[in-house]
């Protein structure tokens, strides 16, 4: 129930939870990213009934929608962050906790709706609805990595999260993984490769994790797992 609450826009009683209780809830963020993936694959199916651009328009309109763009705020922030980066690190950092969007977060958020509408639309004509539900399942493992491999970038929302996940929820969802990549597709068994090249990139352009961390990573590695899946169909 927390982690839905933190993740979507879906409604829920509202409960009072304790800072420990609110960090344990990072352990259940793959089975919110199944539900996300759920309602988008159903929204895909639903407008595929008038057209495929209809139906990756309403998956997209569906997946910024169920989450509030929170990954999107996140892969802004980074881009922002980074675009500062040839300064100082004190800048990168100001810039990072700078609410307001900047021109580089613009631009990647942009790009980052595109690339989600085009290949939403090739996943669609190519059925591929299983594997579009998979894909916010698969990236919501990311964080669990990305808080045990990689130190926080400050004392906020990544910091919080540290110590709560338990090398046995990596094997676990890790598991489950490995199942869904068997029954729909293989190419989800690149996930993990997209999850650590994320956690290089952050340690050495930024220097460790944070909630734009996270959120970042989430979106980057959505996306590359439908291109990923795309490429595996193509190649057979």
């Amino acid at each position: 129930m927390i982690a839905i609450q933190f993740l979507t826009r879906l409604p829920t009683p509202r409960v009072t939870v304790t800072g420990e209780a609110f960090a344990q809830s990072m352990r259940w963020f793959p089975a919110v990213g199944l539900i996300v993936g759920v309602l988008v694959a159903a929204a895909a199916w639903a407008g595929a009934q008038v057209d495929p651009w209809v139906a990756s328009l309403l998956a997209l309109l569906t997946w910024v929608g169920v989450t509030g763009g929170l990954h999107l705020d996140g892969l802004g922030d980074i881009a922002d962050a980074t675009g500062a980066a040839h300064k100082d690190r004190d800048r990168l950092l100001a810039v990072l906790a700078d609410p307001h969007l900047g021109s580089f977060g613009a631009i990647a958020i942009a790009l980052q709706l595109a690339a989600k509408l085009v290949l939403g639309h090739a996943m669609v004509e190519a059925g591929h609805y299983e594997a579009l539900a998979l894909v916010p399942f698969a990236a919501r493992i990311g964080p669990l990595l990305w808080t045990r491999i990689l130190p926080s970038l400050h004392d906020g929302l990544g910091a919080r999260f540290r110590g709560a996940v338990r090398p046995v929820d990596l094997a676990i969802w890790g598991a489950l993984l490995l199942l869904a990549a068997i029954a729909v597709s293989p190419a989800m068994l690149v996930a993990p490769v997209l999850m650590l090249l994320w956690a290089a990139w952050l340690r050495s352009r930024i220097g460790g994790i944070s909630g734009d961390g996270h959120g970042g990573g989430i979106e980057v590695v959505e996306t590359a797992l439908m291109l990923a899946v795309l490429c595996a169909a193509a190649l057979r």
